[in-house]
Parts: structure tokens; sequence; C-alpha cells
């Protein structure tokens, strides 16, 4: 799951590419075809305070399946409030890896998916029509959880991913295990049927990303034209 940080000052004063709003350093575009498409609808639920334009994963998901969309905002009345449509609460799941119904069994905490009902009963794969994902910091993500009590109607997903987040030593995880949202979405949907092509070409098309904001911040800043006519200014930018 990814909790990424807020955007930095220094990304903001960037060329930004026209569609995808990031950094034209470090923008994708140019990896993106035809954008998949999956049986199981992806919905991210989006912390107001997390609309992190350089390096969050959740609008280059949206870019990458059909299907997808970030939904901002902090609480609603319940899912289809949410989804701004009606839907059965246990047609969906969401991936938050803690408040369990039930604690999970030695297998359980050894498979990297594991899908059950409000209960905590085995639900079939082939019973899930949406994935919910909480996009945020670790703290923001809880306050998602916390202000929509209708998330205990829906199903849960718990991943247990082998592999370490892409993000590498770029940003900094609060656990080994916890991923970019979306390593999470690319995880789920396999778990949940979809094609291995999907979530190999999602995870390509992240480290790309990845790779070219690490090569970005190893050059540095790009340079800035100074206005014609007009003196360098001796202040220093005051901005955290």
């Amino acid at each position: 799951m990814s909790y990424p940080a807020r955007m930095t000052d220094e990304a903001e004063h960037l060329d930004a590419c026209a569609h995808c709003q990031r950094p034209t350093r470090i923008c994708v575009c140019d990896r993106i075809g035809e954008r998949a498409r999956t049986r199981v609808a992806v919905r991210i639920l989006q912390h107001p305070q997390e609309q992190d334009v350089e390096l969050g994963s959740a609008r280059l998901v949206e870019q990458l399946l059909a299907d997808a969309q970030v939904i901002v905002g902090l609480s609603w009345g319940s899912l289809s409030h949410a989804l701004g449509k009606d839907a059965k609460p246990r047609e969906w799941a969401v991936v938050y890896p803690s408040q369990l119904p039930r604690a999970l069994t030695a297998k359980e905490l050894r498979d990297p998916f594991v899908l059950f009902d409000r209960d905590g009963k085995p639900l079939p794969a082939a019973k899930i029509k949406g994935l919910l994902v909480l996009d945020g910091t670790w703290s923001q993500a809880k306050a998602l959880w916390w202000r929509n009590p209708w998330l205990l109607r829906v199903s849960r997903i718990v991943l247990h991913p082998k592999e370490a987040s892409i993000y590498g030593k770029l940003r900094k995880e609060p656990r080994a295990q916890y991923v970019s949202t979306l390593e999470s979405v690319a995880d789920a949907l396999a778990g949940l049927g979809e094609p291995a092509a999907t979530r190999d070409t999602m995870r390509k098309v992240f480290r790309t990303m990845v790779q070219r904001a690490g090569d970005a911040r190893r050059a540095g800043p790009p340079p800035t034209a100074e206005p014609a006519n007009e003196p360098r200014s001796t202040e220093s930018d005051s901005r955290d």
C-alpha cells in the first residue's frame, strides 16, 4: 500500500507534462499505450492532502487501466456515495492490512494474497467486481479508514508482497512489506484473476518513472531562465 510524501517545492518549479502534470523529467507518458481493460474496477480513495504529482503512483494507475479512478476526499456516507453509483458492498474489496475481522492463519500470513468477506470467511475471487485502495501517508490512510465506517461492510484483501517496493531508496516506506499504491493495485488485480501481463506492464512503467525520478534527483534541478533586463535576486526561497 502506498503512503507517499507530498510533492516537493522543487518539483513545483519544474516544467510539467500537460497530460499527467508530472515534471517532464520523470513523465512516462511515452511508455503508456492503450489502457488495459480489466474485469475488476479500481477506485483509489485519496486523502485531500495526498495529491502528490511528482512521485505518487495513484494517477499512474488511472493512466494504465481503463476502469480506474482516483476519488479525492475525506469521508463519504456509503460505498455508493463514494462511487457515485449504486454498489453492493459484498462485491467490493478494500486493501487494508489492519483492523481485520479475525486473526490470519499461519498459511494466510505466508500467502501473497488473502481475500475474505466482512466476517472473515474465505471468498472466491470471482465474487469481487471492484477494488478499493486508500492512498495517502500511513496516518492519512488510517484517517480515511476511521472516517468511513462503511468500509467494514466490504470484503478485505491483505497483501504480503514478495518483492520490495520499486521505490527503493527513493522513498522510505514505514514497513518493509508496504509498497506503492500502484504495486498494491497490480498485486491485488493479479490475485483477483486479472492477467499477469497487466501486473507486469504496470510495474514496468512504474519502474521507469522511479528510475527517471532518481536520475533527475542526481542531476539536480534544471537551470532556470532569468527574466530579461532584471537583476538576479539574492533572496533565498524561505518556503519549507
